[in-house]
């Protein structure tokens, strides 16, 4: 019928973008993470793109889906296991990822958004002021774990689409994961982990509770670990 939708199946809820660049982003990343925390970053990209229209905001008209799946996909390369280790991890994923688009032909503008969006994907209240990108990787986060980054959109993601995509891309314990690798690339350098950064509250909570108030808020959240 005229004006009728159809219900996105579950194939379409976790594709992933067709392009050359897309599929160069997961032969980076796939090898190096975990796959707790490769499962994560795809989530946070299909969660972003659920929340996305709620926003008012669309893809080839707001924002590049290509660049969307970079930031999303790479936002946590700074814990990949071949990495340097020598910066904060949120810093040395978006220059390590930055400097990876800029070989495949992305324009330094364009890769130096990815930056700013994997490089604050932490940091409440400065991301959401400084672009689109920011924008949306913060709001697949906050969806990805389960409203303890809450935005006020996790609505916007039902429980069938969720379940669509974490039977896709399973969570593995995952913010236990994720955590044990932010303390790990912590404890490596002090300059790893600033006080009041997300690895310095991390390694200085697992050194004097044995376990993050992140890991503990988890299970009432929406989808637990």
């Amino acid at each position: 019928m005229p004006g009728t939708t159809s219900t996105p199946s579950a194939a379409e809820l976790t594709a992933l973008p067709g392009s050359p660049l897309a599929a160069a982003v997961v032969r980076l990343i796939r090898p190096v993470e975990t796959p707790s925390v490769f499962n994560h970053s795809i989530r946070t990209y299909l969660f972003a793109r659920l929340v996305a229209p709620r926003l008012a905001l669309a893809a080839g008209r707001d924002y590049d889906d290509d660049l969307l799946f970079a930031a999303c996909a790479m936002h946590d390369l700074g814990l990949a296991a071949d990495g340097p280790h020598v910066q904060r991890f949120e810093v040395e994923g978006a220059d390590r990822a930055a400097e990876f688009l800029v070989s495949k032909g992305v324009s330094t503008s364009d890769a130096d958004e990815v930056w700013q969006a994997i490089a604050l994907h932490t940091s409440s209240g400065i991301a959401e002021r400084r672009g689109t990108l920011c924008v949306l990787v913060r709001e697949g986060l906050a969806v990805d774990f389960g409203g303890l980054l809450a935005t006020g959109r996790a609505d916007a993601v039902t429980e069938e689409q969720a379940a669509a995509v974490h039977a896709g891309y399973p969570r593995l314990d995952m913010v236990s994961s994720l955590t044990d690798a932010i303390v790990a690339q912590a404890a490596k350098n002090p300059g790893n982990s600033p006080r009041y950064s997300i690895p310095g509250e991390f390694l200085r909570e697992r050194q004097e509770f044995g376990r993050t108030r992140m890991e503990h808020a988890c299970r009432s959240s929406r989808w637990g670990n």
